[in-house]
């Protein structure tokens, strides 16, 4: 499923493999046993091991899935089925700042649309559009788990929550002068320093 509500459907036909076998730097084939490690079966670890690739190639390519599937010894199109399941894993390239703005029920009562409407106004993106520059985009997604903050939305890996025109207009500005780290690392397994002053969570 996209984040457009529309059923993305992969044709492996279609996809070529790589020209010889996938490596990925020695820090990450370590990171990746470390997760295969923890669970009894091996193909558990598909969703880490999506990041680990995620988090190298900046998208998830052929390669990463190809990559993962040796990895964990599984068809690559079942990692494919994984990938295109969640929106977290991106399938196509996204700006260095990627707003997914929760249109689920609770942050569509209260003004999902208008964040929508908004960054449209504002950045001139459509849902999966990214800026000519590089530096933003943005997409609709489903539940992010923050109800009730609503409405909010997700740059990168850091949520904003108990959103209006005027505030977002305020993290949008900061973010574009300040160049914050919003990335979580699965590779170093920590979360980047964010926008100063904005908490983690607005939950009381």
């Amino acid at each position: 499923m996209t984040d457009n509500g529309q059923v993305f459907h992969i044709n492996t036909r279609g996809i070529l493999p790589s020209k010889g076998p996938v490596s990925l730097p020695e820090e990450l084939e370590k990171r990746a046993d470390h997760f295969i490690k923890q669970y009894p079966q091996s193909r558990s670890a598909v969703m880490p091991l999506l990041y680990i690739a995620q988090e190298h190639f900046g998208v998830i390519t052929q390669a990463g899935v190809e990559w993962v599937a040796k990895k964990l010894s599984m068809p690559p199109v079942q990692v494919w089925e994984v990938a295109t399941f969640y929106t977290m894993y991106y399938k196509k390239p996204v700006g260095k700042y990627h707003i997914q703005v929760c249109r689920t029920l609770p942050c569509a009562l209260s003004g999902a649309r208008k964040v929508s409407e908004f960054l449209y106004k504002k950045l001139g993106l459509a849902p999966g559009e990214v800026t000519k520059d590089g530096m933003w985009s943005f997409e609709e997604v489903e539940c992010l788990g923050s109800c009730g903050t609503a409405p909010m939305c997700q740059i990168n890996d850091v949520f904003f929550e108990n959103l209006t025109d005027e505030k977002l207009t305020k993290i949008l500005s900061r973010i574009e002068k300040e160049k914050p780290d919003l990335r979580f690392s699965t590779v170093r397994d920590e979360l980047g320093a964010g926008l100063e002053g904005c908490p983690k969570s607005e939950i009381i």
